[in-house]
């Protein structure tokens, strides 16, 4: 949209009169933030309404993107930009004696997902809308957000995230759009007049699912699509049934946190009464929008597309089968025939736990017609593949076995799409982990490779490399990110790579200026800033770089300093889940490890810990744009793919990867000469577990440096970690190291002391950061939604793109 400071600054006041009937310079900056945010909404509210309608008058094909986890991170700057606004806004607000900066960091960043699977789910929003796909995005609207990280005396402490405080300027309520989701009571089937079985209901408990939408903006273009978060509420016509405050907390609590605690009964079934609330009010919504097209349901699968992000939504599959069956009257085998062509399935993971798995009774219990039909989808399923291949492949695949339902067979089963997130994770997953499904449906396998969009994470995180890059190539980059190619022409170029150093090291000093500040902890910003930055998992091998950064420190200490190396800035940035104590040990060890070599004076600041807290997309946007290296270490195969590797790559960083997930693909890219590659392949591991060969005490016992390292886990080197360093050493030695942290010890330590002296040599360093740079836009979400609405979707795009 094209506006003029004058009138922005004239729409400005306005607002403030309207909401608070005062002067701007009587508002507080929250007060001034709101009226901004009043002002933006309006902006986007008439293309937000165009787009709804047009979807409807075309009878568009639109994509319903369900995942339990969204991270957009802060809207106000982002819808800015998309506007083609932000410059005039900043301009106006100055000339209005206001900050900018002071009113976007009073923003909320809603914590609603974990990591990289929110993240990504923003980015496909952000991404479809930029690609003109229809789409929306359905989720849940979580009261607090994951949760948020302290640090006391080294440990991760958990506390509210209370990000609704000053409630969500960018929200809007739909109460007209509510739904009602039935949970527990009784359900039999009986056969009504014209000889159709319906399902008869008694006793259940009936909620409320209210929408919050949220509009999400492409970028420079007239496409507003739609986030939809549902809340769970007491439906008005039963509040009086709820007269104890413990059966009004029992239905506050489906909308009330993300992930809640899984290590009780009661809150396994609460996790599985989310996934079932916000799965059966968007199926329900979805239903309700169809009908009024007027187009037979027999023809749903050519209007509307239902995906399905990791398992967690796969009750989308017998939600629909439920209304086509129950409220549409058609037979089973026409519904399964469109609910098969409508939903589709991403799987995120390999990992045997991320695999939803549930026990029968319990959803038996909580959602009986649901179960029935889940129960009737596995019987049809045994008796059709039983003759095809047998009663133990048959076994192998079924959605129920030994009194579990799997959610990811189906998934499988009730999709006609199956992506992995990178090519060595799809074919892990054709090859191994769901290598019976793959012999069974082999059309339905493809890969999606995952992307971020350059938008919020080069765009918005960096504006002067942005600035330096359009520079340098122009501006078509921000709508075509492959044409960051272009910047490989200027390899030789020493005027651009100064600059491009300069840049970074501008954002080295604002980061180091926040640790300053937040922290308490003085940071070189000429020093290698090395930055590992995701969830806490012990397969992602957080626990790898501290003891390199432990054997770094103690060589150091027996030379008495005299090692020379360039300064070193190691950066953490992780949250480990509330009931996962291995993960909350390893955050505890590079505390204490930070704590003991941040404060010795002995080693004259040759390296320095710095681990953040509670971090997030906002502190994202500042650690990106100021790494040096990119961590992204973890065991091969373990990583389906990353995204944190694209952004970091994607801002200058070069990778120090295993050859996993993504990292494949960046390789394929950029070369093994512009990276730091170690570690072993998975042809390697795949030996080890086919052998059972491996014995991590034979590494320790063999290795002095890596012996040295672990014994300082025990033995006093490092205060304060008594129990947490004998745990974690057993778990190397006593339990074999589960994840060949010492296999890959010594490979890792190599690549590391590399780094000196690829950082000395100055053109060498910044070219390798620029043809990261050059090669990044490849892995944009553009393209990737692109893909997924050609080869899945079936859906409208801008191709123009």
């Amino acid at each position: 949209m094209e506006i003029s400071k004058e009138h922005f600054k004239k729409e400005y006041s306005r607002a403030l009169t309207s909401l608070y009937a005062s002067e701007i310079h009587d508002l507080t900056p929250l007060e001034q933030y709101i009226t901004l945010g009043s002002v933006v909404k309006e902006y986007t509210a008439q293309n937000w309404m165009q787009t709804k309608k047009e979807y409807q008058q075309d009878q568009a094909k639109q994509v319903y993107y369900f995942s339990i986890e969204f991270l957009p991170g802060k809207l106000l700057k982002s819808n800015l930009l998309n506007l083609g606004i932000l410059d005039t806004v900043r301009e106006g607000l100055a000339e209005l004696g206001v900050e900018f900066a002071s009113l976007e960091a009073i923003e909320a960043d809603p914590g609603l997902g974990n990591g990289g699977l929110g993240r990504l789910a923003a980015c496909f929003m952000d991404s479809m809308a930029t690609c003109d796909v229809p789409g929306n995005g359905n989720g849940i609207r979580y009261r607090y957000g994951l949760f948020k990280q302290k640090f006391v005396n080294g440990y991760q402490v958990e506390l509210p995230d209370d990000w609704l405080r000053h409630a969500n300027v960018w929200e809007t309520r739909r109460e007209n759009k509510a739904e009602i989701v039935r949970f527990f009571g009784d359900v039999h089937l009986e056969e009504d007049k014209d000889g159709n079985i319906k399902p008869i209901y008694a006793h259940t408990e009936d909620i409320l699912a209210v929408p919050y939408d949220t509009a999400m903006t492409g970028y420079e273009n007239d496409t507003v699509n739609n986030l939809r978060l549902w809340s769970a509420e007491i439906p008005p016509s039963e509040e009086m049934d709820y007269f104890s405050e413990e059966r009004r907390k029992s239905i506050h609590s489906i909308s009330e946190m993300l992930y809640p605690d899984d290590s009780s009964y009661d809150g396994r079934l609460l996790r599985l009464k989310q996934e079932y609330f916000f799965v059966s009010a968007g199926v329900q919504s979805i239903i309700r929008y169809y009908r009024k097209l007027g187009v037979p349901m027999e023809h749903l699968a050519e209007k509307i597309s239902i995906h399905i992000n990791d398992t967690h939504p796969t009750m989308c599959i017998p939600e629909l089968m439920r209304i086509l069956l129950d409220e549409e009257g058609l037979s089973w085998d026409a519904a399964w025939a469109i609910t098969m062509k409508t939903c589709s399935y991403t799987n995120h993971t390999i990992m045997a736990e991320a695999l939803e798995k549930w026990p029968e009774q319990m959803v038996s219990n909580l959602v009986p017609r649901i179960y029935q039909i889940i129960c009737e989808i596995n019987r049809r399923h045994l008796e059709s593949m039983t003759p095809l291949y047998g009663e133990n492949f048959t076994h192998r695949t079924a959605v129920i076995q030994d009194g579990v339902i799997h959610m990811a067979h189906l998934a499988i089963i009730g999709s006609h799409s199956i992506n992995g997130v990178a090519k060595l994770h799809t074919e892990i997953l054709k090859e191994k982990a769901l290598h019976d499904f793959y012999l069974a449906y082999p059309a339905r396998f493809n890969n999606k490779t995952n992307g971020i969009t350059h938008r919020r994470w080069l765009l918005l995180s960096n504006e002067g490399l942005s600035d330096l890059i359009s520079d340098y190539i122009g501006t078509e980059w921000k709508k075509k990110p492959n044409e960051l190619y272009l910047l490989k022409a200027f390899k030789e170029d020493t005027v651009l790579l100064e600059k491009l150093e300069q840049v970074k090291l501008a954002n080295k000093k604002r980061l180091a200026d926040y640790v300053k500040e937040a922290m308490g902890i003085e940071i070189d910003p000429n020093a290698v800033f090395d930055v590992q930055i995701k969830r806490l998992h012990a397969y992602k091998r957080q626990l790898l770089n501290v003891l390199h950064i432990l054997s770094l420190y103690l060589k150091l200490k027996e030379t008495h300093s005299e090692e020379e190396i360039v300064p070193r800035v190691f950066i953490f940035g992780a949250k480990a889940a509330p009931s996962y104590s291995y993960a909350k040990e390893i955050i505890k060890l590079i505390n204490a490890v930070a704590d003991l070599i941040n404060n010795d004076t002995t080693i004259d600041n040759k390296i320095k810990v710095v681990f953040v807290e509670n971090y997030g997309v906002t502190l994202a946007e500042k650690i990106i744009p100021a790494a040096d290296i990119s961590e992204q270490i973890s065991l091969v195969t373990k990583e389906a793919s990353g995204t944190s590797n694209m952004k970091l790559m994607l801002n200058g960083a070069i990778t120090l990867a295993t050859l996993d997930g993504a990292n494949v693909e960046i390789r394929d890219k950029v070369g093994d000469e512009n990276m730091l590659l170690f570690g072993m392949q998975d042809q390697e591991l795949y030996h080890f577990y086919d052998s059972n060969s491996y014995h991590s005490q034979e590494i320790y016992d063999h290795n002095p440096r890596l012996k040295r390292c672990l014994d300082a886990l025990v033995d006093g080197t490092i205060p304060n970690i008594e129990a947490e360093g004998r745990e974690i050493f057993d778990s190397l030695l006593k339990y074999n190291d589960e994840y060949f942290v010492l296999k890959d010890y010594e490979s890792y330590v190599h690549a590391q002391s590399r780094i000196d002296g690829l950082y000395r040599d100055r053109k060498k360093w910044n070219q390798m950061s620029l043809l990261n740079i050059a090669h990044a836009g490849e892995f944009s979400s553009d393209y990737t939604i692109m893909h997924y609405a050609d080869e899945i979707w079936n859906v409208h795009h801008n191709k123009n793109l």
